[in-house]
């Protein structure tokens, strides 16, 4: 037996030494994470009183259905749409925007915001449509600081997890005893900006890598706290995330975007958990650059459960839809589409969650 395996081995043994007899729900949100947790089976290896969650970690998942359908708007009224591959088959209200594409409206998939302004150089005008969390909306930040062609706006969706991960603790049906937090995010926000779960709510939090064995001795670290009554936020991803953050995004980020009310696809409104351009940046902003006409949107479509999964009330397997009518070919849910959302993680690796598919 290899050094991994034997540490992976002792970090469950001492989990299952740790955790509560009548069981602990722990709730993760990053996409990131439940890949690797699926990937190695973790849930195969820690006790099965200990019941690992997800919550709204995938950003494609969580854009709304009317942000969708501004970018479908901009598409058919003759604006090159450039944004990220996994946004083009998430549904709209009635269609995505790969069906806009289909019908021959100017829909390109980029990489990064650079690679969109490079297309502006080729047509009359280019929106970008930004999504992502924390760690996507400084690169967005730091491109309309260094300037952007006159005929280059954005349509920001981005999204903010603290305000999501308190908002799940005032969801009727919402059942975990603590927060395993992402690491990516917190390399930019810093560990502090969980001290509300602990300082408010009592709920411990630990900063977790994406590694097996990160996942693992998060789990351990979260046990140990609720074990011995207490609740604190730890970090166990010291060689990646610190207090502070990262100072240089934050400050990106403070000086372009305002934060806002914004709607979560599946969960509804959710204070300060949005960014809008600020006004002298305006000009960059495509929802005021353009009159867009969007009548009312639909988030969830008939059968699917993707609000209950993205609010960790439900699994992918409870869902009839699920490997059957949706699937990544052809999905009829917003967690199906793109590669962090839990349909697609728990579609790819057998839609199983207690085996490992290594």
């Amino acid at each position: 037996m290899d050094s991994k395996k034997e540490l992976a081995k002792s970090f469950s043994n001492k989990i299952d030494d740790k955790c509560p007899k009548d069981g602990l729900k722990a709730l993760h949100v990053c996409g990131t994470h439940e890949q690797s947790i699926l990937k190695h089976g973790l849930r195969s290896i820690i006790p099965g009183r200990l019941e690992l969650k997800m919550g709204p970690g995938c950003p494609v998942c969580v854009t709304p259905a009317k942000e969708i359908d501004e970018a479908i708007w901009l598409a058919e009224n003759d604006v090159t749409i450039a944004t990220f591959g996994d946004m083009l088959r998430v549904p709209g209200t009635d269609k995505s925007l790969f069906d806009a594409r289909s019908k021959g409206h100017d829909v390109r998939m980029v990489y990064s915001i650079e690679e969109a302004i490079k297309i502006s150089n080729e047509v009359d005008e280019v929106v970008f449509f930004g999504i992502g969390f924390e760690t996507t909306a400084p690169s967005n930040a730091a491109a309309v600081l260094n300037g952007l062609p006159n005929n280059f706006s954005i349509l920001t969706s981005h999204r903010l997890i603290p305000p999501a991960m308190e908002a799940l603790l005032n969801i009727e049906g919402v059942d975990f005893d603590g927060f395993i937090a992402p690491g990516h995010v917190s390399t930019i926000i810093g560990t502090k900006s969980y001290n509300v779960f602990s300082q408010k709510y009592g709920m411990p939090v630990v900063v977790s890598g994406f590694e097996a064995l990160d996942i693992l001795y998060a789990l351990l670290k979260l046990t140990e706290q609720v074990d011995a009554n207490t609740s604190k936020v730890e970090n166990a991803y010291e060689r990646a995330v610190n207090e502070e953050g990262n100072p240089k995004a934050l400050e990106m980020l403070d000086k372009v975007f305002k934060t806002i009310d914004a709607d979560w696809r599946g969960i509804g409104t959710i204070p300060g958990s949005g960014l809008e351009i600020k006004d002298e940046y305006s000009r960059y902003d495509a929802r005021v650059k353009y009159d867009i006409d969007i009548e009312d949107s639909r988030d969830i479509h008939p059968g699917c459960m993707c609000h209950l999964i993205l609010t960790a009330r439900g699994k992918p397997t409870d869902c009839s839809l699920f490997a059957k009518e949706c699937t990544p070919q052809d999905p009829r849910g917003p967690c199906m589409v793109s590669r962090e959302g839990e349909c697609n993680i728990w579609y790819k690796y057998g839609g199983k969650d207690r085996e490992s598919k290594d």
